[in-house]
């Protein structure tokens, strides 16, 4: 049995991080991949559970290696997924969340043509620059960075599978647990997950 890898994409302050949270701890048998990146790790954050933190000539070595199933820079740090960590909790079974940035979407859909793609888009800009600001992370300098970049990030929403625009987040979790539940019910996955029982009913 093989889960799916589903990739959530969003300007910073989009949300794609908060309503993966809260997707996965609202259903059953999904979870975060987890990104290793060589940017400083932050007080609220969990080495291993948000991030795996490491040096950039770790991080170097194993890009040299061929470990990474996509790699960005991003604000002058890198960032890359795992291919072994990926691949171990697919055959698993385990569906997995990736938020990612469309870069390293578009890298990803070349490996895994079957993930399902999702970009979340704010109300406004005013509004995404407002939850930049409520965050309290980053400096007004980083903001401006972050808000500069956004319009070019969000003109590749076109490329996904589906879009959310995240104005109400309730309403955005709902959309996206409808994506999965209609993901997990499509064919190919039913005839794998229910092989024995389709074989006794035809």
């Amino acid at each position: 049995m093989s889960g799916t890898l589903f990739i959530l994409s969003s300007p910073s302050g989009g949300g794609k991080t908060s309503l993966a949270r809260a997707l996965i701890e609202s259903m059953p048998n999904i979870a975060a991949s987890l990104s290793l990146t060589t940017r400083p790790q932050r007080a609220d954050e969990i080495d291993g559970v948000h991030y795996q933190f490491i040096t950039e000539e770790r991080f170097i070595q194993l890009r040299e290696s061929g470990e990474f199933l996509e790699w960005a820079t991003v604000f002058g740090h890198y960032y890359g997924t795992s291919q072994s960590w990926v691949n171990e909790r697919l055959q698993q079974g385990l569906d997995l969340f990736l938020a990612i940035d469309w870069q390293g979407a578009r890298q990803l859909r070349l490996t895994f043509p079957s993930c399902q793609t999702i970009f979340i888009l704010p109300p406004s800009l005013p509004t995404l620059e407002a939850r930049l600001r409520a965050r309290q992370q980053d400096s007004p300098l980083v903001i401006q960075q972050r808000m500069d970049k956004a319009r070019d990030e969000m003109a590749h929403y076109t490329e996904y599978d589906y879009v959310i625009i995240n104005e109400d987040f309730e309403v955005a979790t709902r959309d996206l647990m409808s994506i999965v539940m209609a993901t997990r019910l499509r064919i190919d996955a039913q005839k794998t997950r229910h092989r024995e029982l389709l074989s006794k009913l035809l």
